[in-house]
């Protein structure tokens, strides 16, 4: 059987539709399922080998990854949980590395130091997309949420700056710690200052667009361009990306009309969904090829598989215990030593400290960054241990995903870990807000000759009544449930009956498909307004 280019490219996204139904159907983390999919799929006899062009991870999905996941992350939260973040995404990749580097270098014959550090910096970054995935479906407290999506958002940065250190070494055969300081501190720093410049010229220009087509178009090429014109200045590309976003989603309201910014939703959504499944899926499909490539390496006298294996285990726990340690002694020992910290910011809950070091799970950035270690030194030399570090990669994504992202929902409901409310309790007040800013509005228009009386009563009711069911607390527990369920029942019932009407007259050949769809999407844009 022989896939190439299109044809290839078609059946991967058919494997990664039926995999994802399958794992929303039986409730698992769909990250988790496309892993284990695609790895049986790598070992289906007569099928063709998938090889993982890293520049492809590096290039086309980890920029829009970033950019979406800095782009829906509150400003507010960020900087408020700045101080975890930056200890985890700075420090725990840091100090992973190192307990990693010790580890291979004890652990596995033969191995230096610069390739130690260097299989060190290649697993120390957390992924938190299937971890989320899990929080999503069963909610946990938002700060914890924040935490472990500003982690995720900051720490690619530091672990790929510390891969690119690494490399220079295995390469020179010599290392500085004081000119690596320096570099990572310009890095990061580049980065940074060039994503604020690139998220404010984003909003400039998009706001010259249009036509909302080519304005969401935009949205998707400028986080390539960015991470691109980072990379070739070098400077973090994965920091430019994530300061772009962030800075863009603050003007973005500003900048783009409702059309724009729902159809923009609606493509980054779909979008972000299936470059995750895909990423996911291309991992499993990984491991045919890196077995085939250690089987050729052990007829030459390299390490057995079951050798590689058991290396991969060991590393494997030091990934894990480095972060339980970490993430402990970052949450009790800063308050032991700052007194001040100890007033501004309270022991968090044990569940919380938990969870967020259970939650340490590897990911496609780990895979990449193995599958892009250069073949050949300058010397014209095998890179040493690439093919075991591949290996010994793929087995710690595998035991994080699934050893502990498969027994994370019991260990959530068993430590009585759920959503606090607080997020919801938010969204009231801001609902509020708004109902009450449009009835000012309405009453400081309704005399003005272009303002139909009509109009305006309609809006006053509508809002008025949302205001009758909106707590003036924000608590959720005081939301008027019982009405608001009652209310989204009728307007589903009475949009339902519009669209079978219009569907029906379709049928019977009294309008084409043209008008069809034009009043669907008028109902479904009233069916969202009128909603509570």
């Amino acid at each position: 059987m022989h896939l190439h280019g299109v044809e290839l490219i078609i059946v991967l996204l058919f494997m990664v539709l039926v995999l994802a139904i399958i794992a929303f159907r039986l409730n698992i983390p769909y990250p988790m399922v496309l892993l284990v999919g695609g790895t049986v799929v790598a070992f289906t006899p007569g099928l063709p080998r998938v090889v993982l062009d890293p520049e492809l991870v590096f290039i086309l999905f980890l920029p829009p990854i970033l950019f979406s996941a800095a782009y829906f992350t509150s400003w507010r939260d960020f900087k408020a949980n700045r101080r975890p973040i930056g200890l985890l995404a700075v420090g725990g990749v840091l100090v992973t590395m190192s307990i990693v580097a010790v580890v291979a270098h004890w652990l596995i014959p033969g191995v230096s130091w610069p390739v130690a550090f260097l299989i060190g910096a290649i697993v120390s970054p957390p992924d938190a997309v299937a971890a989320t995935a899990i929080f999503q479906r069963l909610g946990v407290p938002h700060r914890t949420v924040t935490i472990l999506e500003g982690e995720s958002l900051v720490n690619d940065a530091t672990a790929l700056i510390a891969y690119r250190f690494a490399i220079g070494a295995v390469v020179a055969g010599t290392f500085s710690i004081w000119d690596a300081s320096l570099q990572f501190v310009l890095v990061a720093t580049g980065g940074v200052l060039l994503g604020l410049a690139a998220g404010w010229v984003m909003g400039h220009v998009i706001r010259l667009i249009s036509e909302p087509a080519l304005s969401i178009a935009a949205t998707l090429i400028f986080p390539l361009g960015i991470y691109l014109l980072a990379e070739s200045l070098h400077i973090s590309g994965v920091l430019a990306t994530v300061t772009a976003g962030l800075t863009y989603s603050r003007r973005q309201s500003l900048s783009t009309t409702p059309k724009e910014r729902s159809g923009g939703f609606a493509v980054w959504s779909t979008g972000i969904l299936l470059i995750n499944c895909l990423v996911f899926i291309l991992m499993g499909l990984q491991l045919g090829e890196i077995v085939d490539s250690l089987q050729a390496r052990e007829d030459r006298n390299g390490a057995s598989l079951l050798d590689l294996l058991g290396q991969g285990l060991a590393i494997s726990l030091a990934v894990i215990a480095a972060r339980f340690l970490w993430v402990y002694l970052s949450a009790y020992m800063s308050r032991l030593l700052s007194s001040s910290l100890r007033a501004a910011e309270p022991v968090p809950q044990r569940n919380a400290i938990f969870v967020i070091a259970w939650s340490g799970l590897r990911g496609i950035v780990s895979l990449a960054a193995a599958l892009a270690l250069p073949l050949t030194l300058d010397n014209g030399e095998p890179f040493p241990f690439r093919e075991e570090t591949v290996f010994i990669t793929f087995v710690v994504i595998v035991v994080t995903l699934l050893g502990q992202g498969l027994p994370l929902p019991w260990i959530l409901e068993k430590l009585d870990f759920h959503d606090d409310g607080k997020l919801e309790s938010e969204f009231i007040s801001a609902r509020r807000l708004a109902a009450n800013a449009i009835i000012d509005r309405l009453e400081a228009v309704e005399h003005e000759p272009w303002a139909p009386l009509g109009h305006v009563i309609e809006l006053r009711t509508r809002f008025g009544h949302s205001l009758e069911h909106l707590p003036e607390s924000g608590r959720v527990e005081d939301y008027d449930t019982d009405h608001i369920e009652s209310h989204n029942r009728l307007r589903n019932e009475v949009f339902d009956a519009a669209r079978h009407a219009v569907t029906q007259a379709r049928n019977r050949g009294e309008i084409g498909d043209d008008a069809r769809l034009r009043v669907e999407q008028e109902l479904d844009l009233e069916s969202l307004r009128t909603e509570f």
